[in-house]
């Protein structure tokens, strides 16, 4: 396996050291879903541009917009692309579509563009829609895995499709959870694809939805991701909030199906509150809103699994990024966002994080020296990306301090960017200076994907970051 920023004529250790970053697991990852059905929302530059200064480390999109896959090259930030409903019949119907479709909506923007899975179709077996068969959505998924594993890209993108928790026949109590009679056959056709190609299963989950429909036999606290109601499952299992009970349930029913014990991890591919809903509807409310995606957010980087799986992480893509103004359905629908269309934050919800670019900007605020040509400028640094390991990043600094060549006598104690403890600090000094001597390519700030590329000036205090 090649590393792209290593050249011969580094020492065998130095080798070792790096392959050894590519190994690494159990970086924390925050998601959100990045809609566009809004005529108010900013460029898709200005949001790649400083997403890079909050926890957000994947997007997940709705389509394959070349605008927003063009906009997040470089950035660090990992994309899932989609292949719209209406596009499944084609997709399935002939592996060339499928190649043509990867080859025109995907290829062009690799591997500048770290683009981490495919989700085919989005609730689609639940749509409502008596055009879509279900069979189509199987096979679409299987031509387009084909398509990426001509071109040599399965281990790096994965196909899955998200559902809505519709596909449960019954989801309570979540250890008798199992799908609906009626998509028996195709959901065992689409775990086993999942199993046998180490994809996730992608589900979208909102107790928001089971509260303001019940609200006076759901527990508010329990729906908001509260610990003060406990649930009791009959085979043992305590829950705190609603959202672990809704992923044991689908856990429970991928087991009903016999694929109790293969390998499939389940990722949250929706689930969020909104800030504001019709005339009558106490759920909605920036209150709630704040508390819920709070909540979400510190369990996406809490690294924990479920009561039923305790030891596995589970993968959550916060619903929305913007209020969608364009978007059909009711008021709710429309006030999912963090932000709102003109930058500004629909309720305050703490998306920065220390070190890393930008050093936690808003989308209403503006970098010092950032103008309209900042993406495009000369001025452009390497940092650490916020939920790498320590362990990892450490390697990194012995790295670039070692035969990466990087004077790093300003991280040393007493130096001007030293910060006791911080390695993500360190780290980010080390990989910008060895960024920089190296000619600022993009691979060059790769360090097995534990380093990003950033427009803002990551300097603080008398700590000053390098410039080529």
């Amino acid at each position: 396996m090649e590393i792209p920023h290593l050249h011969s004529r580094f020492p065998p250790l130095s080798l070792l050291l790096l392959l050894l970053l590519g190994s690494a697991h159990g970086v924390s990852a925050v998601g959100v879903n990045y809609g566009t059905l809004g005529n108010n929302l900013p460029s898709p530059k200005k949001v790649a541009q400083l997403l890079q200064s909050t926890l957000i480390d994947r997007v997940k999109i709705y389509d394959s917009n070349p605008d927003i896959l063009d906009a997040f090259a470089n950035t660090g930030i990992d994309l899932v692309v989609s292949a719209e409903n209406r596009l499944v019949a084609n997709l399935s119907k002939d592996p060339s579509a499928a190649a043509k479709w990867l080859a025109s909506r995907v290829a062009p923007f690799l591997p500048a563009t770290s683009v981490v899975a495919v989700a085919v179709g989005n609730e689609y077996l639940t749509s409502g829609d008596d055009k879509l068969e279900p069979n189509d959505l199987v096979q679409a998924m299987q031509n387009l895995h084909a398509a990426l594993v001509a071109r040599g890209l399965d281990r790096k993108i994965k196909v899955s499709t998200p559902h809505s928790m519709a596909v449960l026949g019954s989801s309570f109590p979540p250890s008798s959870s199992a799908f609906a009679m009626t998509l028996l056959p195709t959901m065992t056709s689409i775990v086993e694809f999942l199993a046998d190609t180490g994809a996730p299963f992608m589900i979208n989950a909102y107790p928001y939805f089971a509260y303001r429909d019940n609200p006076t036999s759901v527990n508010l606290e329990y729906a908001l991701l509260g610990n003060k109601t406990t649930v009791r499952d009959p085979k043992g299992y305590v829950y705190t909030n609603m959202l672990d009970a809704q992923i044991d349930a689908v856990r429970s029913a991928i087991g009903a199906l016999g694929f109790g014990n293969r390998s499939i991890e389940i990722t949250v591919s929706e689930s969020g509150w909104p800030s504001k809903g019709e005339d009558g509807d106490r759920a909605a409310t920036p209150e709630n809103a704040r508390a819920y995606n709070t909540r979400l957010i510190e369990r996406a980087q809490a690294n924990r699994g479920t009561p039923m799986k305790a030891e596995e992480r589970v993968e959550i893509f916060v619903f929305a990024l913007f209020n969608e103004n364009k978007k059909q359905g009711g008021v709710a629908e429309r006030n999912f966002g963090l932000f709102n269309g003109d930058g500004s934050k629909s309720y305050d919800v703490d998306l920065s994080c220390q070190f890393c670019s930008g050093g936690g900007l808003g989308f209403g605020e503006k970098a010092v020296g950032s103008g309209s040509t900042a993406a495009r400028g000369p001025s452009v640094w390497c940092v650490a990306k916020p939920h790498a390991e320590e362990g990892v990043l450490q390697a990194v600094v012995d790295f670039c301090c070692g035969a990466g060549g990087v004077d790093c006598r300003e991280v040393y104690e007493g130096g001007e960017c030293y910060v006791a403890g911080k390695v993500h600090a360190h780290a980010s000094y080390a990989m910008n200076a060895y960024y920089q001597m190296h000619g600022r390519n993009y691979w060059n700030c790769d360090f097995k994907g534990t380093g990003l590329v950033t427009f803002s000036d990551p300097s603080y205090g008398r700590c000053r970051y390098s410039q080529q």
